[in-house]
C-alpha cells in the first residue's frame, strides 16, 4: 500500500515539474456580466527572449451564455511602446447547440489559441488586454452586459524543443 501511494506521488511530482506553462491567471467576471468596456488586463514581466511561446486565451461559460460564438478584442502592448491588436472569433458551441470545451458541469472551459510560436523580443513588462466585441444580428452597439461568461483567463506556455 504504501509503495502505491509512494509511486502516485512521485508521479504527480514529476508531472508537476514538467509543466511548460509560464504564465497563468484568471479574473472572475462579476454576476457572470460582462460589459465591453471592461477590459480584462493581464501584466507579466519578460525574462526570455529566445524561447518560443503559445498563448491562450481561457474562457469559462456556464449555461446561460446566449450565442455560439464568441467574439474578443486582444491587445499586446510592448515594454518600448509596440501595440498589436487582434480582433477574434471563437466558436463556444458545435452546430448541434452542445457547448464545447471541458467541464462535465453546466461550468465549461475553453481553452483559445490565441498566438503560437511567437518570441517576445524584449525583457520587461508585458500587457495583454482582452474585452468582448460580441453582437447580435443587427446590433450595432454590442451586447451589454454579456452573459454567461464567468472567469476570462491568460495562459502562456513556452514549447520545449524549439
Amino acid at each position: 500500500m504504501n509503495r502505491n501511494l509512494i509511486l502516485i506521488v512521485s508521479a504527480f511530482v514529476f508531472l508537476s515539474c514538467n509543466s511548460n506553462e509560464v504564465y497563468n491567471m484568471y479574473f472572475p467576471i462579476e454576476n457572470h456580466e460582462w460589459h465591453s468596456k471592461n477590459k480584462i488586463e493581464f501584466v507579466f514581466e519578460n525574462i526570455d527572449t529566445i524561447s518560443k511561446n503559445n498563448i491562450f486565451i481561457n474562457i469559462r461559460n456556464t449555461k446561460s451564455y446566449e450565442y455560439s460564438s464568441l467574439f474578443l478584442i486582444a491587445k499586446i502592448e510592448f515594454p518600448s511602446g509596440l501595440t498589436v491588436i487582434d480582433t477574434l472569433e471563437y466558436e463556444m458551441a458545435d452546430p448541434s447547440g452542445n457547448w464545447l470545451g471541458s467541464g462535465l458541469t453546466d461550468l465549461k472551459e475553453n481553452k483559445l489559441f490565441y498566438k503560437e510560436r511567437v518570441m517576445f523580443p524584449e525583457m520587461g513588462n508585458f500587457e495583454i488586454s482582452i474585452q468582448h466585441a460580441t453582437r447580435g444580428i443587427n446590433d450595432i452597439e454590442g451586447v451589454n452586459p454579456l452573459k454567461g461568461i464567468s472567469d476570462v483567463g491568460l495562459s502562456i506556455e513556452q514549447l520545449k524543443n524549439e
